[in-house]
Parts: C-alpha cells; structure tokens; sequence
C-alpha cells in the first residue's frame, strides 16, 4: 500500500481520527522511522552509571525501529558524551561492551579515537592526501540530561528545553537528584500491537472508568480529571479525593490546594514520564514492528514508604489491562471496514494532540 497524505483537523469538533492504515502498513512504519523517531529525542537508558573518566556505555538507540549503534563517553574534562559508535573508517562497531578506557580504539584496524570523539591514530595510512580531517571524526550526537535521565536525538526538530520544558515548570518541585532507579521493580511488556495505539490509549481519559474499573479508576477523581496541551507534549492531571494519596505541594505550586494523585506527562513521540508522589514511572514504548511495540517500565524512587499508594499502586495491573484492550484494538483496525473515527472533545484532547503532531512531523521532509 502506498503512503497517503493526510491531515488531522485543528478543530477537535470536526477531525478524523488517524486513517486505521497507519497503524499496521509498513510503508507508514518506514516514513515514522525516518520522520518521526529519528528527528525526535529519546530516553537513554542506563545512563546515570556513566559518571567517572574514561567510562564507556555503548547502547542501541532505538533497538528494532532505529538501530543506530551510539556510545556515552565520559572525559577527562567529567563531560559526558554521545558519539557514533560506528568507525570512520570502515563502519566497524568501535565499543563492544561497558567498560573504562582511556581512548577508544577500533579493533579491526586500529584507528583510535579520543574520548571526545576525535581522531587520533591510524596505522599504515601513510601519504592518504587530505587525511585526517573532520569527517574522520566520530560524529557527535546531541544529548542533555534532567536529574537523572538522558535523552540524545540524532537530528533533533525541537530543542530539547522546549520539548521538556513543561514538564519541568510543573514538577521541578521535586527532587529529581535523590531519584534513584529501581531494577528490581522495573520491566519490560511485548505488546502485539502498534506502538500509536499504544500511545493512544495511554492519551485518551474516556476509557478509565471502562477499561481500569476497579483498579486505576477508584484511585482517581474522574470528574476531575483533565487534558493540558502544550507544544510537544500533554498533561493528564490524575486527581484524587483522598489527601492521603496525593502530592504535597509546596507554596506557590499552580496546583496548591488540588488533591494530585499523578502527573501523568506525555512528550512526543513515545515518552511517559509518570510522576507518583513515591517517585517516577518511565513509560518508554518502543517500536518493534508495525503490530510489535516493546514498553520499559522505569521505576525511579525517592519515597519507598508511598509505595503500593494511589493511583501508582498497581501498575503492573493497569498495564495489563490495557494491552489486552489495545491488542483488540489491532486486530479491529485492520478491518476492511474501518478506516477512520471520531473524537469525544471532553476526553480525547491528548489523542487528537498525538495525532496533530504525528501527521505534521509525516508530512515533513527535514
């Protein structure tokens, strides 16, 4: 099937959903890889281990979607690093595991690298005109970091304080430096399903009281609970009727005197950064296939006494939950006669605001 243009109305009122093609075509699939994950920032896992000199921790951004070999390097200036870790030479992997070094060196022939990236050595290339020079390099990639996350983009369309920017003016009360990842509570799910729909579900309110009866829908204040929209990313604000249960915010805080249950951010394309008043759930879903999507979930903890609390009591519960209504959802939209929906304007703000954003970075070619 070939690729079709579409659009996604502004007005909530008026749009159609995506076209359900998006979800399973792999020539879809495809042009999301080069225009959506590539030109976006993304979670580096693991991270906040790279701290001393000479500590290399090669990763694959994006296994099964983008598959682009980097490594973080840490100098001797204490500067952390994103590089290629694809030689400039022939196109070897440079870093093969964790470890310390003082430079990187190539073991196929040789070519060392400083931990900057910059070239440093290469035998037997005696009389090569115009050698070195910047393309013999490893190419650096953009990375920055908040607290203790990451998230490095190859050719990033939005700056990074813009596209993170809302969630630190609404959380950056809390302290981010004292969150401490969790192994033992974090995991892993293999959905059989899109990665968008994923997404979807995650956006939309109006399937809580439906989907999470029982579980997730008794923690929260339905009545109460609403959408924020912002450039690159939304807000659902979990409130609660129990103050047991929520934040405590401090002075000044835009939602003093709102019982918070959850932050629950989105940032465009694939991140969820939930914030619970024990610490953080990273949502990271990552694509696989167009019916494939692997989802980390990241615990980060700074109050092991709010554990098993509120609305971040059961997580393990929710998601399963919801895999099993968005598998159904990807078998339905490969139907021959489905092709587009409508939007609740009161519940599905979020969705129409991934969709808007994922037709519009499609649409774009660099």
């Amino acid at each position: 099937m070939a690729v079709r243009e579409f659009t996604i109305d502004a007005d909530i009122r008026r749009a159609q959903t995506l076209p359900a093609a998006v979800y399973h075509d792999p020539a879809y699939w495809a042009l999301q890889r080069e225009r959506v994950f590539a030109r976006s920032w993304q979670f580096v896992p693991g991270a906040e281990r790279v701290r001393a000199s000479g500590h290399l921790l090669p990763f694959t951004l994006l296994e099964g979607c983008l598959d682009e070999p980097l490594v973080l390097a840490c100098g001797d200036d204490g500067e952390v690093r994103c590089l290629s870790n694809v030689c400039t030479h022939r196109g070897t992997i440079v870093v093969e595991g964790e470890g310390h070094a003082a430079s990187l060196r190539c073991r196929y022939h040789g070519r060392r690298f400083a931990l900057d990236g910059a070239f440093t050595f290469m035998p037997e290339f005696d009389g090569v005109e115009g050698f070195p020079c910047p393309a013999d390099d490893l190419p650096r990639v953009a990375l920055e970091r908040w607290g203790p996350l990451a998230f490095c983009a190859l050719d990033p369309a939005v700056p990074f304080d813009r596209w993170i920017g809302p969630v630190r003016d609404r959380v950056g009360f809390l302290p981010l430096d004292r969150f401490t990842f969790d192994p033992a509570t974090s995991r892993e799910y293999l959905v059989r399903a899109n990665w968008a729909l994923y997404c979807d579900n995650y956006l939309e309110e109006f399937h809580l009281p439906y989907i999470h009866g029982g579980s997730l829908s008794d923690k929260l204040d339905y009545g109460s609970y609403r959408t924020e929209v912002y450039d690159y990313c939304n807000l659902q604000l979990g409130t609660t009727k129990s103050a047991a249960e929520a934040f405590d915010l401090p002075a000044g805080h835009p939602d003093r005197g709102t019982l918070v249950a959850a932050y629950y951010f989105w940032l465009f394309p694939n991140l969820m950064l939930n914030f619970y008043p024990w610490g953080l759930s990273l949502n990271l879903v990552q694509p696989l296939a167009p019916d494939r999507t692997r989802v980390a979930f990241l615990s980060y903890v700074w109050d092991e006494r709010k554990r098993g609390v509120g609305a971040g009591g059961d997580l393990h519960r929710v998601e399963m939950e919801d895999e099993e209504v968005v598998e159904a959802v990807q078998r339905g939209v490969r139907s021959r006669l489905y092709h587009r929906g409508r939007y609740s304007p009161r519940r599905e703000v979020g969705t129409h605001h991934f969709h808007r954003l994922l037709a519009e970075f499609m649409r774009a070619e660099g």
